[in-house]
């Protein structure tokens, strides 16, 4: 474990019990997002450059302060955030650059849909507070909420990482929490998605 990963674990955190599946989700968060049936939107917030935060840097081989190409979202449901995700690899990689470049559609449209071949490793929790990049980046869209749950994913695709970084907002829950979850709680351990794999989410 690289210096300032040991915040990250293999288990997810406690949280209430529709945020703790979708936080559990072994497939396509969008796709369990879209099946609560309520109207599913993607907003893009930033592409561009950005720092490596210290907890980020090493799962795609850069130091800390070094420069990403970087790309937030909020996830919304009949128009409320209910995840902010922040997704990030190489300065301009020829790889993911253009993937991440999609404007407000969802991008695990791409990682789930098995028209790529790419590894994917196992699922990451932490919990973020005040002073943390990612509750910085999701607190203007859950004011007064001191704790989030997050989760992230590597995926490498023809050798080149990309992280996928999703925090999960007290919204998911108001408006999941009365939609009956399927389970999705254990964490997939790192596996390669083909087509077959992709089909159960994105």
């Amino acid at each position: 474990m690289a210096a300032g990963d040991e915040m990250w674990g293999w288990v997810p955190p406690e949280a209430p019990e529709a945020t703790l599946g979708c936080l559990g989700e072994p497939g396509s968060l969008t796709e369990r997002l879209i099946g609560s049936g309520k109207d599913f939107a993607v907003e893009l917030l930033f592409l561009g450059d950005g720092a490596a935060h210290p907890d980020e840097a090493a799962p795609v081989g850069a130091l800390p302060g070094d420069s990403l190409t970087v790309r937030h979202v909020a996830l919304t449901l009949d128009g409320a955030t209910v995840v902010v995700a922040r997704s990030y690899c190489r300065p301009g990689c020829p790889v993911w650059v253009p993937i991440l470049d999609r404007g407000g559609r969802s991008l695990g449209f791409t990682l789930f849909s098995g028209e790529v071949a790419l590894a994917r490793g196992a699922l990451e929790f932490t919990v973020v507070a005040a002073g943390h990049p990612l509750y910085e980046l999701a607190r203007m869209r859950a004011p007064g909420v001191a704790r989030l749950a997050a989760r992230r994913c590597r995926f490498e695709l023809d050798g080149a990482p990309l992280v996928v970084c999703e925090v999960f907002l007290p919204e998911l829950e108001r408006q999941l929490g009365g939609i009956p979850q399927r389970a999705g709680l254990e964490p997939v351990p790192e596996t390669r998605v083909s087509s077959a794999a992709s089909r159960r989410g994105g």
